[in-house]
């Protein structure tokens, strides 16, 4: 069995190994990462060989961890990364360039239509309906979109929403509220077969599928990286946030939003976020306008857009595409019966 694992922002890791009788056996861990004493690989695979094959990545980094001779020095990968790329071989999982990936670009739709839409394409990518794809969203009004399991009142100021013609929307996935604006925001979804994160941890899966986003930002000039949880963040603040949900039915759905040029002014009516939160997120005052994007590239939105998706192509492969007919129909049958529903934006009052 064969793993590999690039660690985001690190080193290629590579495991070859066997399983007898129901453990681990010749195990083999290579890549490009630095690693002091030499003999420090022979005890991580001497730590590897003889586990059970059903072990979690925790304790398969703990018991790197543990073999490691007390001065080793581990540059570019970590025990984690060991465990992730071991499971990732037992569980057979698949790289970005084992699918044809699948771009759509547009068009512009309500917010509850394109929460709609995560929830079909997703599915579908799953029931291998669909090829994985990444789909660049363009917004046709301004939302409030909560996160699934937050309370619409301690998030949203209804009446400042409705004075302003805000629509507020729940979707599927987890995380904070977003404030967004047509042509203020970059927001795209990943949807993927589960096979594409096997092995991972949440928090290893987020930086892993997002890795390309950030190297196509950094070449703009902007000195982006990944803050865990779900943040891509530069030194001047937060750019974006991200969320995911694994489907029942394989698919992953993973969605980033980003800010180009937002009117914090209206997002401070709008979302109950303290003055303590803002801070937080790397606004240092909650007037005129949050605009990361924007002021450090100089760019229109569209231009780095375009360079995202170069990005995207020349890493992984990308295939121009369309939304069908059918899954339009479908999302908008979700509109009615789920996402435009009070029970489902108010399901956590």
């Amino acid at each position: 069995m064969h793993g590999e694992f690039k660690v985001p922002g690190g080193k290629l890791v590579v495991v070859d190994l066997d399983v007898v009788d129901g453990r681990l056996a010749d195990v083999r861990v290579a890549g490009d990462f630095f690693l002091e004493p030499d003999s420090a690989l022979d005890a991580i695979n001497g730590a590897l060989n003889g586990l059970p094959e059903d072990t979690d990545a925790t304790a398969v980094a703990a018991a790197v961890r543990a073999a490691l001779p007390e001065d080793a020095v581990l540059l570019g990968f970590s025990p984690e990364s060991v465990a992730t790329v071991v499971r990732r071989a037992l569980r057979r999982a698949t790289d970005w360039r084992d699918y044809p990936w699948r771009l759509v670009r547009g068009p512009a739709l309500p917010p509850a239509t394109q929460l709609a839409l995560d929830q079909v394409l997703a599915e579908r990518v799953g029931e291998g309906l669909r090829e994985p794809t990444l789909r660049i969203w363009e917004w046709s009004g301004p939302a409030v979109i909560i996160g699934s399991f937050q309370s619409v009142r301690n998030e949203v100021d209804l009446e400042a929403a409705a004075a302003e013609g805000i629509e507020v929307v729940r979707r599927i996935s987890g995380g904070g509220a977003m404030f967004t604006e047509v042509g203020a925001v970059i927001t795209y979804s990943i949807y993927a077969p589960s096979e594409l994160v096997q092995g991972m941890t949440f928090a290893d899966s987020y930086a892993y599928l997002d890795a390309w986003a950030v190297e196509a930002l950094r070449s703009l000039g902007i000195d982006a990286s990944y803050q865990p949880l779900n943040d891509i963040a530069s030194p001047t603040g937060k750019i974006g946030g991200a969320a995911q949900k694994r489907l029942g039915s394989g698919g992953v759905l993973h969605h980033v939003t980003m800010s180009y040029d937002i009117d914090a002014d209206k997002m401070v009516r709008v979302l109950r976020i303290g003055r303590e939160k803002l801070s937080d997120k790397g606004i240092a005052s909650a007037v005129k306008r949050v605009d990361p994007l924007r002021s450090q590239t100089g760019l229109p939105r569209e231009e780095i857009i375009d360079r995202m998706v170069d990005t995207f192509r020349s890493r992984h492969g990308l295939i121009d595409d369309v939304l069908t007919d059918d899954e339009l129909a479908a999302a908008e049958a979700l509109v009615v019966s789920k996402f435009s529903t009070p029970e489902w934006t108010n399901r956590v009052p």
